[in-house]
């Protein structure tokens, strides 16, 4: 029997233990999860509803209390733990207003008295999802299975156990029946024979490439569905019109924001050399205001990564950029888990900062003259997640979006996941969409239906 120990990225100091589920435990989860899913799919949106809103309601109720604890375990800022709580009750009221809607059956005028498509749920989905929102992912994905009458088991991070046995603890107390949703506390050396367990009818993964790589492989081989949300380098294109001061203060939010440690955070500013220098000062200045510190104060921006290998590793990255030619204009220290808001200047496609995608508060700029030259900058990634473009000239912007080979184009905003919207990526970011009516309907049996 394996122990998984939780450890404080701030302090070093241990918060909890785990024992891992052996190999019986986990075929009995997955047995009793298969079990619920013939009664749960039997219930009505009416009485989902009246669950999924009993967890908002907890999601609000003890938001402090679940916020507490996923700070401890990755160095999280206190104030922006609160806000993905907060943002998970939004995407359970969404969704438990809005599934009946999506899901109602589409009549399909034919030569039939009536044809119809319905969207029946699939049974077990697994969850396998990342540590730097540890709420947020998995409610994202939770929310729409449940209402849907899928059953949710989730395999999550290994340093974020206490979070996963809270989210559990969430859909208890909001009265669910057992088994709705489950936590599989297993490292991922376990993930391949749980896909393979014919009760699993479906996996959804956000992580990284090699991560999603070796589940969908695992996935293709069983002819299961799975939906990708991978990484990404998204960029931040800033062109020579805009408001500057409202563009500063996006980029840096859009960039240091979970201490950096995002998919859709925006990586490379590629900004109109014409104004290059002065967006650089204003940006600077911006930066080092930021507080970093004890991630429980309230004031604290920035917190500690995650793990101390995460820091090393973006330490790696912006050491190989400066001797790659990059200039380093504020921070690049590390101590322990806590790197330093980094931004680097000169950089171009060649150096890793822009070929790698980096998961922390690390910023690299590259200038450019033409706008053509922009959405070069910009496309050149594998990634292909998100970009933002700032401009007063919103309808050019616009007309331009489809250059962009991205899974969303954001004019003047941050790239941001919202409930009402797909969320997800192209190229090397994934596939499938999360979010929305999309995102509903990925996890579903798209049945037709013809009578004559």
């Amino acid at each position: 029997m394996s122990t998984i120990i939780s450890t404080n990225p701030y302090s070093g100091t241990e918060i909890e233990s785990f024992t891992a589920h052996t190999k019986k435990e986990i075929t009995e989860i997955l047995e009793k999860a298969d079990k619920r899913f013939y009664a749960w799919r039997e219930t009505s949106f009416a009485e989902r509803k009246k669950l999924m809103l009993a967890a908002a309601s907890e999601l609000k109720k003890n938001k402090q209390e679940y916020a507490e604890k996923m700070t401890l375990e990755i160095g999280k800022p206190i104030s922006q733990s609160i806000a993905e709580v907060e943002k998970c009750a939004w995407v359970c009221e969404y969704y438990a207003e809005e599934a009946k809607t999506h899901l109602a059956n589409e009549v399909i005028k034919t030569d039939a008295h009536k044809s119809y498509t319905s969207y029946e749920p699939l049974g077990v989905v697994l969850a396998v999802m990342p540590w730097n929102y540890p709420f947020w992912q998995v409610f994202r994905f939770a929310a729409p299975a449940l209402m849907a009458g899928n059953i949710g088991v989730l395999k999550h991070a290994s340093n974020v156990f206490g979070s996963a046995l809270n989210i559990e603890q969430v859909f208890k107390r909001a009265g669910f029946p057992d088994n709705c949703f489950t936590t599989l506390l297993v490292g991922s050396d376990k993930i391949e024979a749980i896909i393979e367990n014919p009760i699993v009818k479906a996996v959804t993964l956000t992580g990284s490439g090699p991560a999603g790589s070796a589940v969908a492989e695992t996935a293709g081989k069983n002819i299961k569905k799975s939906v990708l949300e991978l990484g990404g380098n998204n960029a931040l294109v800033v062109l020579k019109d805009c408001d500057i001061t409202k563009t500063v203060d996006v980029c840096v939010q859009a960039r240091f924001q979970n201490t950096g440690q995002s998919c859709i955070a925006g990586k490379r500013l590629i900004i109109d050399h014409s104004i290059a220098e002065e967006f650089t000062e204003k940006l600077l200045r911006k930066v080092r205001e930021l507080k970093s510190g004890d991630p429980m104060d309230a004031e604290t921006y920035i917190g500690t990564m995650a793990r101390e290998d995460l820091a090393s590793e973006l330490e790696d990255q912006v050491a190989k950029s400066i001797k790659e030619g990059a200039k380093l204009l504020i921070g690049g220290k590390r101590q322990g888990a806590y790197f330093e808001p980094t931004v680097l200047g000169n950089v171009t496609p060649k150096m890793t900062v822009f070929k790698e995608e980096t998961f922390g508060p690390a910023l690299s700029i590259t200038t450019f003259k033409t706008m053509d030259e922009a959405i070069e900058l910009s496309n050149n990634s594998k990634f292909g997640l998100g970009v933002s473009i700032f401009t007063k000239d919103i309808e050019t912007a616009e007309k331009l979006a489809y250059r962009f080979n991205e899974g969303a184009v954001f004019i003047n905003e941050l790239v941001k996941s919202d409930p009402r919207l797909p969320f997800g990526g192209v190229k090397e970011s994934g596939y499938g969409r999360e979010l929305s009516k999309h995102g509903i309907r990925e996890f579903v049996n798209r049945k037709t239906v013809y009578i004559k």
